[in-house]
């Protein structure tokens, strides 16, 4: 039995590039693949990397780890003894860089501008998203005069759809500050027996309200507060005063205390009292009145009839 091993020479060569080439990320390792059609296969091969005029000898595989941004370009290998007889592809390391300003906790006060940037950089066109508090925006923050309900956590999230994992985010959290503003309004019952005195507060942080009355300088706990929502808030209490009395709102927060105060007027209150008396009075002098005319009508009726 006689063995009979054909020789072929290579004519040949062939370049692969593992993983597959349109996915190479930043801080990927890949792997040339360098294979002849000769029997038998040809073992070793020259890797010719960017930019390296001299190739690298080595097995038909040669890895690259952690590549960056500057190993983009055409990756050749060839045969050892035949140098002409080569294979090549070109290989793009796909980037993406995100910067935002400003980023990270920002404390801005009421009223200031604030320009915010997203700089996207990337090996190829990526898609932007903005958002505030889990919630996508249409466009992107801008601010020419903040105000309580622009605070919040923004993030700003970039990607390129066409590789798997290369995607970046940065985020601002951001705080608006501002010293406790005061509005008070007071409303009379229909009735006139009541007067409802609401103090508005506006600032950040939440200003904590305190009323009292001017003289007597005795605090009134008896409030009652709405929700805190983007800033404002407000306190209101019912009094029913006896005589002119002044309210004080104080607002304070870490910034600032300011007060405001109110001139409440008990004369609608007493008048509406008076009046309401001196209605019932008339209607009882009425109603005894003709219960007398009732009675002499009566009582010449039966004289006549006697």
């Amino acid at each position: 039995l006689v063995s009979v091993t054909l020789i072929d020479p290579t004519e040949q060569v062939t370049i692969q590039v593992l993983p597959s080439k349109n996915a190479v990320k930043e801080g990927d390792n890949i792997t040339l693949k360098c294979l002849g059609n000769g029997n038998p296969p040809p073992e070793e091969f020259l890797f010719y990397l960017p930019g390296q005029p001299e190739g690298i000898r080595s097995s038909n595989t040669y890895t690259l780890t952690d590549v960056r941004r500057n190993a983009t370009g055409d990756y050749k290998c060839s045969l050892i003894d035949k140098k002409s007889m080569i294979a090549s592809t070109a290989i793009t390391v796909h980037y993406l860089d995100l910067s935002l300003n400003p980023s990270g906790e920002v404390t801005k006060q009421i009223g200031d501008a604030l320009p915010v940037s997203c700089t996207i950089s990337a090996s190829r066109n990526a898609t932007v998203v903005w958002m505030k508090d889990n919630i996508r925006l249409r466009s992107s923050p801008s601010f020419s005069s903040l105000h309580y309900q622009d605070a919040g956590n923004y993030v700003c999230e970039t990607a390129l759809q066409e590789v798997e994992g290369l995607k970046k985010r940065e985020s601002l959290t951001l705080i608006v500050e501002g010293k406790p503003q005061i509005k008070m309004t007071k409303k009379t019952d229909p009735s006139g027996l009541s007067k409802t005195i609401i103090c508005h507060v506006e600032g950040f942080p939440k200003p904590a309200i305190q009323w009292t009355i001017t003289g007597s300088g005795s605090v009134i706990n008896q409030t009652e507060e709405s929700p805190y929502i983007n800033g404002r808030y407000y306190s209101k209490i019912i009094i029913s005063p006896e005589e002119n009395v002044t309210l004080t709102c104080t607002a304070e927060n870490q910034l600032e205390r300011t007060v405001n105060s109110l001139n409440v007027s008990a004369n609608e209150n007493r008048e509406k009292v008076n009046d309401q008396a001196k209605l019932i009075v008339g209607i009882v002098v009425g109603l005894l009145l003709a219960a007398l005319v009732a009675g002499v009508v009566y009582w010449l009726y039966m004289k006549k009839s006697k």
